[in-house]
């Protein structure tokens, strides 16, 4: 499961790079993701990717890890899994466009192993600097499907009511975004080799769709006019974005 696992957030990373740097090259931009891998003290790397000043593009990073090791006992007593061995495999992608009419999007889907215990999460969610309902109405409908598609692992308007909880800012009353979903801790239980497989298949359906939640609303926007004013707009609002992660 662990090498199968960690396949699928390669394949995804793959996917949705791809897929962006065919967009910049279309708008006759070399931008191209960097790469950066990195190793790990105490087991396992990971590779970075990121694309600066890109035509359509501003800043991306699409990372994906495949941890594992020994968790403190202090630690591992604030997980839900059993013991103190793990392992992670996941990929996570925050994209911020050139244009402020196209909006900000964050992604993550990952596989957790804590002694017995493993379980899948992830989501997606769309924040914009100029509300669009058609972005708003494309993007969950994406995952709308999504979810329906695999009803053994997941629940449309609670992974959408779990998103708008978890982005969000009690102090300021204040949600991230439009929201989109999110979900963690569903858990694998047993040896079931076909409900694994099924696990899989549900984890890479929802990296695969990234793109198409996300290049139709890019495509729409990434040409719009656009002013200074707009601009310092979309700066301002970056600077809110940040706070979701404090």
């Amino acid at each position: 499961m662990q090498s199968r696992a960690a396949a699928v957030v390669s394949e995804i990373q793959d996917a949705i790079c791809g897929g962006l740097e065919a967009i910049e090259a279309e708008q006759g931009s070399d931008a191209r993701f960097i790469r950066d891998r990195w190793q790990r003290e105490g087991g396992g790397g990971g590779l970075t990717r990121v694309l600066l000043n890109g035509a359509v593009i501003e800043k991306g990073g699409v990372n994906t890890s495949v941890v594992f090791g020994e968790l403190s006992p202090e630690f591992a007593a604030q997980l839900q899994g059993t013991g103190t061995s793990f392992f992670a495999t996941g990929v996570s992608l925050v994209l911020h466009p050139v244009n402020p009419h196209a909006p900000t999007v964050h992604a993550n889907f990952r596989y957790i192993e804590q002694g017995e215990k493993r379980w899948l999460g992830g989501g997606a969610d769309l924040t914009p600097y100029y509300f669009h309902e058609d972005d708003r109405a494309h993007f969950h409908g994406v995952w709308r499907s999504y979810c329906e598609a695999h009803p053994e692992f997941a629940d449309h308007p609670r992974f959408s009511d779990w998103c708008d909880r978890y982005f969000y800012l009690p102090h300021r009353g204040e949600r991230r975004g439009v929201g989109g979903i999110f979900f963690d801790h569903l858990t694998l239980a047993g040896d079931d080799p076909d409900r694994d497989a099924r696990a899989l298949a549900f984890l890479r359906d929802g990296g695969l769709r990234f793109l198409a939640a996300y290049e139709p609303i890019l495509r729409r926007h990434m040409n719009a006019p656009v002013t200074p004013a707009q601009r310092r707009w979309q700066e301002l609002r970056r600077g809110r974005y940040v706070e979701f992660n404090l």
